[in-house]
């Protein structure tokens, strides 16, 4: 007998006969005898509703009301689990975050798990139970519901899995594994057999929807190996889990899109010590997270420096940076949404070299023009306009041989003096 944690995503339980289906998976394992938590989130589309709902009585509530309303919408999907199952004959209890003993730091609707203290889940298994676990939600230490950020059900999932130690880990939603790219915006893309845990948080951190960064990281940490894979069908999916040496035969793993970006450029800026502090100093304090960095070569005492924020926190950006600029005396700053940044992920990268070339000369022959770079051991990323990216995107996962028929690419293939080192400083 095995405990398994599984997490069911919304569109898995985004009706009630989808919510029947998953009871009627659930309930197969627990007649094998096996002990099951389900980790649930809110039906598809119910999050995006309590929001929409939110702001037509109040434009800008407040964090702590919100993660109140948010909450009940896992709270939904978690009852009505649990009444599928008990009409099918199967004992199961229902639990909010807070009920299963997981508690979390005072920030709302970003906050992080500080400690789980999972009682009563082990008595109502020991019970003989299928425990139905809220995701995406938890309670701080002043008893104030909390919410762990978007996809943060996969974030509980991992987390009781972790303190349960649990045997299995299944991460269900409604693709049947990681794809070498998005299969609903790019052609003839190929199902990962396994993954390392940093090429999952690269491609989770850089848009690919499958599973949520953070999650990634908490299962890294504590050696959690998870499964990605369908609720609508039985197929294998996808394992993570630490890398080994022949993971890195692959040299470009998968490409992804991170859609709705913005770009920001504060020109002028005084080339001395402290200045770039101050200016991202006080984006930090307003919990504003910035992705990629460019700060162009100094000329006749000054710079200008260039980073990409989500497009929803332009806005809020905008405010911290008005008074700034002036502040560290810039001369102006622009900034323009719209764009998107595409990357190739692949630990083979860090022994392999021509993959910046492949991928530049590949955008280059689509007509996509790069308007900054970011580059680490495992992975290059560009800004690109968001109207090319998916044509980019494309591009790059047939040049790299990812393509479910395609030729594999082959490092430094026609590509003169193309070195590993010289990846690594690109």
């Amino acid at each position: 007998m095995a405990l398994i944690v599984q997490k069911y995503g919304g569109t898995s339980v985004g009706d009630p006969d989808r919510i029947c289906n998953v009871a009627r998976r659930v309930s197969r394992w627990h007649k094998e005898g096996h002990q099951v938590v389900v980790v649930v989130s809110a039906m598809s589309g119910e999050t995006d509703r309590l929001i929409a709902l939110a702001r037509k009585v109040n434009p800008e509530p407040t964090e702590r009301e919100m993660d109140m309303l948010l909450a009940t919408g896992e709270q939904t999907t978690i009852a009505l689990t649990a009444m599928a199952l008990n009409g099918m004959g199967v004992p199961a209890v229902s639990l909010t975050g807070a009920q299963a003993g997981i508690q979390t730091d005072g920030i709302h609707t970003k906050a992080k798990i500080a400690n789980i203290t999972p009682k009563r889940v082990h008595e109502f298994l020991d019970a003989g139970n299928v425990v139905i676990v809220a995701g995406f939600q938890g309670e701080s230490t002043t008893g104030n519901i909390t919410t762990l950020g978007r996809g943060g059900s996969d974030l509980t999932a991992i987390a009781l899995a972790a303190v349960l130690k649990a045997s299995v880990c299944q991460i269900y939603t409604d693709v049947d594994g990681v794809y070498t790219a998005d299969p609903r915006k790019v052609r003839n893309t190929t199902k990962i057999a396994e993954l390392s845990y940093d090429e999952m948080l690269e491609l989770a951190s850089l848009g690919a929807k499958v599973m949520q960064a953070r999650s990634v990281e908490f299962a890294k940490k504590f050696g959690v190996v998870f499964e990605v894979r369908s609720s609508f069908n039985d197929n294998e999916g996808t394992i993570i889990r630490e890398e080994n040496k022949s993971m890195e035969h692959v040299v470009v793993r998968g490409v992804s899109v991170q859609p709705d970006q913005a770009k920001v450029t504060i020109a002028g800026v005084p080339d001395k010590p402290g200045v770039a502090a101050r200016i991202f100093s006080s984006l930090a304090e307003a919990s504003l997270n910035i992705d990629m960095i460019v700060q162009n070569v100094s000329l006749a005492g000054t710079t200008d420096i260039t980073f990409t924020i989500n497009k929803d926190d332009l806005a809020r950006a905008r405010k911290v940076i008005d008074p700034v600029v002036a502040e560290v005396g810039a001369r102006e700053y622009t900034a323009k949404d719209g764009i998107s940044k595409l990357s190739v992920v692949g630990i083979g990268m860090r022994s392999h070299g021509g993959v910046a070339a492949t991928m530049f000369r590949a955008l280059s022959e689509a007509g996509v023009n790069v308007q900054m770079i970011s580059t680490s051991e495992i992975k290059i990323s560009v800004v690109v306009d968001q109207e090319t990216a998916i044509q980019g995107a494309q591009a790059v996962h047939d040049a790299f041989g990812l393509e479910s028929k395609g030729k594999p690419f082959t490092p430094n293939a026609g590509i003169a003096g193309a070195t590993a080192p010289a990846l690594a400083a690109t």
